[in-house]
């Protein structure tokens, strides 16, 4: 059956041709004839009791030269669309959460929204990991410097960082004694006004911040270990590190067990864990990405397994 598929997302023409994972996932459905249509956040609005965006039917190719083209511009009903993939990147901020409760008006009018717009909002990426406590490392939520130096203290080697950081931006590691701990709080907390979270140091960083892939509730069998650059604490590619396809290890397995059927039960379509050794760090739920890497380095069909989810939801074959 052929299906309506919108994407709200950034700027098409800025994306990375190479390892976009949006793109492949409007790859996959363009081939089984699914109808595309592209809109930005800043698209969307709402005509009385309609929700509406100003949108464009988007052909995407396979090529690195020129991988789309756009139609004219035309004003469209979001509820007549099958499916519409919210892959707008973070910063989470009030407009984010505007565009999100302008779709869950589609959404309450049969519209299939990815990831569910009311999880969008309550899951932060940081904060969500923390309901599975079983399998985080030691940490601590606060915007108190004292508290939060405190943690240094007891526990001497640590990561700070922001709550709604993206790519590895704005992380911190404090070592024993680090002269720079008073600033590097009075910075990320804004002098007490803004939450942070600090973590024990993990030494396994070293083999790599492994990004699992979630599709309703289930991982992909294999995984993206993203190693740091030498002397780096952060593993995200955007930070420099590299990139190595594994299989997932027991433990692995373990945690997105415990995991999983959360997700499904909210409506995380599709999701991205975060590992680091034994610890789960965050849970990416706005617009997880590395499914282009995994997908090069294990042969698996990701894009195609998400599709196949979320059409057999539409039909009514799958429980959630």
């Amino acid at each position: 059956m052929s299906r309506k598929l919108g994407v709200v997302m950034d700027h098409i023409e800025t994306i990375q041709y190479k390892k976009d994972t949006t793109l492949a996932v409007l790859w996959a459905a363009q081939d089984r004839g699914w109808s595309l249509f592209y809109m930005t956040p800043d698209a969307l609005f709402l005509d009385g009791e309609r929700p509406m965006a100003v949108a464009q039917s988007l052909t995407v190719h396979r090529d690195p030269d020129h991988w789309f083209d756009l139609c004219h511009p035309q004003d469209i009903s979001l509820a007549e669309l099958d499916i519409c993939l919210m892959r707008k990147d973070p910063p989470f901020d009030m407009e984010y959460i505007y565009a999100t409760y302008l779709l869950e008006r589609a959404e309450r009018q049969g519209t299939l929204i990815v990831n569910r717009c009311h999880s969008l909002r309550d899951c932060n990426e940081k904060l969500f990991a923390t309901e599975f406590p079983e399998c985080c490392p030691t940490l601590l939520v606060s915007r108190d410097m004292s508290k939060l130096k405190a943690f240094h203290r007891q526990h001497q080697d640590v990561i700070f960082k922001p709550l709604d950081g993206m790519g590895g931006s704005a992380i911190f590691r404090a070592r024993e004694d680090d002269p720079n701990v008073s600033v590097i709080l009075e910075t990320l907390t804004q002098s007490g006004r803004q939450t942070i979270m600090a973590q024990c140091y993990l030494p396994a960083i070293s083999e790599g911040d492994k990004r699992i892939l979630m599709v309703n509730g289930e991982p992909i069998p294999y995984c993206l270990a993203r190693v740091p650059l030498a002397g780096e604490s952060r593993g995200n590619l955007a930070a420099g590190g590299s990139g190595r396809v594994q299989p997932l290890s027991e433990r692995d397995l373990w945690i997105a067990s415990q995991v999983g059927p959360t997700l499904k039960q909210r409506g995380l379509y599709f999701v991205g864990l975060d590992v680091i050794g034994d610890y789960l760090t965050e849970i990416n739920v706005t617009s997880p990405t590395c499914l282009r890497e995994i997908e090069a380095g294990s042969g698996l069909d990701i894009a195609g397994q998400l599709l196949d989810t979320l059409e057999e939801h539409l039909t009514g074959e799958v429980k959630l």
